[in-house]
């Protein structure tokens, strides 16, 4: 047995990469996009002085809760990522010039992707797990920066860190620590080893 028929596993996201992630993995899964309002969140997590890692867990929360009470019997998988540099909490970039702007506030410097995973099933949280991948932007010239936005065009504004470390945005890197996926956005290994104490998966 790889994967048990039951229950039947939901992830709660539009991401396309997550969905490329345990498709990969080979989970048979579904994929509902849960409408959370995670700029409100955000804003009362700093508000309140709540630290980065606990305000992953409280969106990713928020995302399989929305999902689990439609379905119930379902295990839903929730999952949020924080870009943190210096203090700083960043967003996805609203367009062009707000990536330039990001990736200028990044170069040369470390930063943090804070990425949560929290599981649901029959009214409440059965797991969580929160990765910390450390990334350091190497000190790259403008006319790089240039080339690169170009280059990647939009697709830079899907991601809180505007760029793609499985496509050109590797070239913007000179260190990386931490398991890819959760780079991308979901911390797979520790999820699939929950899944296997659970019962999901085969031993």
């Amino acid at each position: 047995m790889i994967q048990a028929a039951t229950p039947r596993l939901v992830l709660a996201s539009a991401s396309a990469t997550r969905r490329a992630l345990l498709a990969s993995a080979g989970l048979r899964f579904e994929a509902q996009a849960a409408a959370v309002d995670e700029a409100a969140i955000k804003e009362a997590a700093q508000a309140e002085g709540i630290v980065p890692a606990d305000a992953a867990i409280m969106l990713a929360e928020a995302k399989a809760e929305r999902i689990a009470r439609r379905d119930p019997d379902a295990l839903v998988i929730g999952c949020d990522q924080l870009l943190v540099c210096e203090g700083r909490w960043f967003d996805k970039p609203a367009d062009l010039a707000a990536a330039r702007a990001q990736l200028l506030a990044l170069r040369g410097r470390r930063h943090e992707l804070v990425t949560a995973v929290v599981c649901h099933r029959q009214g409440g949280r059965i797991w969580q797990h929160v990765a910390v991948p450390r990334l350091v932007m190497r000190d790259f010239s403008d006319a790089f920066l240039d080339a690169y936005l170009a280059a990647e065009g939009e697709r830079v504004t899907a991601s809180v860190g505007a760029y793609r470390l499985e496509g050109p945005g590797v070239q913007l890197f000179a260190s990386v620590q931490g398991e890819h996926a959760a780079i991308l956005g979901l911390p797979l290994l520790p999820l699939l080893g929950f899944l296997r104490q659970h019962g999901v998966l085969g031993g």
